[in-house]
């Protein structure tokens, strides 16, 4: 059976999208970065759940992480283009339309300390 290529970066970067929870996560992450537990607590999902996804964001290019001691904390990487910067800019547009994600805005400002 003949190996199939990598997918292109832009499927990647689409794949990546194209997930509720991935979603959310990327929205979270638009005011600053945040420890994984605080991903894990306002989206009430199991850790490995959430690692996961953020595994995958991280393998588009999407997010980066920065480890201190055991926790892990992720941020929004630098767009790596205009398709890329663009498709951000449409999520941060969305919060507002989607409950969903203003509920998770919400509960980001009620449960991390910073931005109360």
């Amino acid at each position: 059976m003949p190996r199939t290529a990598a997918p292109p970066r832009v499927e990647l970067l689409f794949r990546a999208l194209a997930d509720r929870t991935r979603l959310r996560l990327l929205n979270l992450l638009v005011p600053g970065e945040l420890c994984v537990c605080y991903l894990v607590d306002i989206l009430g999902v199991p850790q490995p759940t959430a690692s996961r996804h953020l595994a995958y964001l991280r393998r588009a290019g999407l997010v980066r992480v920065r480890r201190e001691g055991l926790w892990c904390h992720y941020r929004l990487a630098p767009p790596r283009g205009k398709l890329q910067r663009k498709l951000l800019e449409c999520l941060t547009c969305c919060t507002a339309e989607v409950p969903e994600l203003a509920e998770d805005a919400r509960r980001r400002r009620a449960i991390v300390p910073c931005c109360r």
